[in-house]
């Protein structure tokens, strides 16, 4: 029983322990010690997250943690299971990697009195992304939602500069828009409920879809809470924030940003789906079908937009929009099948873009700031480990086999087959989309493999260790996802089943 207990107090551990660590970082003066204090934590969380993975996969078994022993309606409580734990698992060695292999970027672009300061809010960004995993309450999910947002825009104007404070103005009024979406939503739904816990709130409104009173202010409800996660996490038409906010951030934040941050808002929504609202009641109430019909557009129109830009970050931040948009469209089709290819490709993107995002990093470097595509010319051949990052990140984000973001684009399609009257829409756009990604990705992996004359070639030797470790990590666990997929998946369809139990 003390073992059991002792596992089930891990997810509440993991984000305690983050929380503490960002406290401890305030009252260190130097950014190499916030570093340290910050990568150790990560390596616990993970370890952790690894044991509480192992232990609930084995067991196929899910588990709420009371905060406070405060039973419902007034009770805090955390939930987790097999997706809870993967993800955090996979949250975990992300941040570890883009830390440690951007942190030059920190030390080079944050200024030096302040760099502690850029670890505590990396700390409250962590602990605030598994406070959004593990939440099993309306109310701890809005409170991080806050410190989520409060603590993404730091690392956006963590540069000072007067592009990085516009950057983060956008981003903040945007991301305040879907927060105040969100609230009022929750607001009104406790209204109706009575309830804060997922699962009480979940039998209220299955009560409420029989009877059919309040059918109105709970069709209101969830459009508020559906468009305000996909506000934060820039699901098209609401991405305006991302290309100003990714510009201007060091790519270390901009990593962050991308791979992880907006990934948490759409791991909330898949909770809030299964556990609140229930499959039905997203079907009874069109919901799926808005969220498949954004999704569509997300996936052709950040591509195109991305076609059109010219500043390799700024095609990035479309990409992502473009890679949002599967998400949303694998969430859209209502199916187990399409949850599963969503769920996968939040871990791949994850993995892909932020690599993608640290070897940007280095060739705007390299090249003096400049940040254009067209002199990114022979950037690879200068810095060959970050030219393959970036190429295995670009032929991953396309769908070439063997690397992780094919596997997504396999399942989407397979999805499709399963998903009634959307399969024709999901294949072509998918077609057109992976045709838009070949447009705008490949023209700039020629780009930095292209010879220039004069230019100075980096050896491997003159490469930061950390930078080397994380890329070279990265692309292997692209590749090992990309191959060894299985067991993801089988992870992932675990979780859903017992997600609806």
């Amino acid at each position: 029983m003390e073992h059991i207990n002792w596992i089930h107090n891990i997810p509440f551990f993991s984000i305690f322990l983050a929380m503490i660590c960002g406290i401890v970082t305030a009252l260190v003066k130097n950014g190499k010690v916030a570093h340290i204090i910050h990568s150790v934590m990560l390596i616990i969380v993970c370890i952790m997250s690894g044991i509480l993975l192992f232990n609930v996969v084995t067991k196929q078994e899910t588990f709420s943690y009371m905060m406070g022993h405060f039973p419902a309606p007034w009770g805090n409580e955390l939930r987790a299971g097999p997706m809870e734990a993967l993800m955090a698992v996979i949250f975990s060695v992300v941040m570890l990697l883009t830390v440690s292999g951007g942190v030059d970027f920190i030390f080079k672009d944050v200024v030096e009195e302040k760099q502690p300061l850029y670890f505590i809010m990396l700390n409250a960004i962590f602990g605030s992304m598994l406070a959004l995993i593990y939440t099993n309450d309306i109310f701890t999910a809005y409170v991080f939602i806050e410190i989520n947002t409060i603590a993404s825009c730091a690392l956006i104007m963590a540069k000072g500069t007067p592009q990085s404070m516009v950057g983060t103005t956008h981003y903040l009024v945007i991301s305040l828009l879907g927060s105040g979406l969100f609230l009022l939503g929750v607001c009104i739904l406790y209204s109706i409920t009575g309830h804060l816990l997922f699962p009480q709130m979940q039998e209220a409104i299955l009560e409420i879809i029989k009877t059919d009173q309040y059918r109105t202010p709970l069709m209101v409800v969830t459009g508020f809470m559906f468009i305000g996660i996909a506000i934060k996490s820039a699901l098209f038409p609401f991405h305006s924030m991302l290309p100003g906010a990714y510009l201007s951030a060091i790519p270390t934040s901009s990593a962050i940003l991308s791979g992880l941050v907006l990934k948490s808002y759409i791991i909330l929504g898949i909770k809030l789906i299964y556990c609140v609202f229930s499959e039905l009641v997203m079907h009874t109430l069109k919901i799926t079908e808005v969220l498949f019909f954004f999704g569509l557009a997300g996936m052709v129109m950040g591509s195109v937009y991305a076609m059109r830009e010219r500043k390799m970050k700024r095609m990035l931040a479309y990409s992502s929009v473009a890679q949002i948009g599967y998400i949303y469209m694998g969430i859209g089709m209502g199916t187990r099948v399409g949850m599963t290819a969503a769920c996968f490709h939040i871990i791949a993107h994850a993995i892909t873009k932020t690599l993608l995002f640290l070897c940007c990093g280095s060739f705007v470097e390299d090249n003096g700031g400049k940040e254009k595509i067209y002199h990114m010319r022979g950037a690879a051949l200068r810095n060959p480990l970050a030219g393959m990052g970036y190429t295995v990140g670009a032929l991953s984000m396309v769908g070439i086999p063997l690397f992780a973001g094919f596997i997504s684009k396999i399942y989407f399609a397979t999805a499709s087959v399963y998903s009634s009257g959307k399969m024709a829409a999901v294949l072509i756009v998918l077609g057109v989309s992976m045709v838009l990604n070949a447009l705008y990705f490949l023209p700039s992996v020629i780009a930095i493999w292209t010879p220039v004359k004069g230019a100075e070639k980096k050896s491997f030797s003159s490469v930061s260790p950390m930078f080397a470790v994380s890329i070279v990590s990265f692309i292997i666990l692209n590749i090992v996802l990309g191959i060894y997929y299985r067991p993801i998946t089988r992870i992932i369809q675990m979780s859903l089943g017992l997600l609806v139990q």
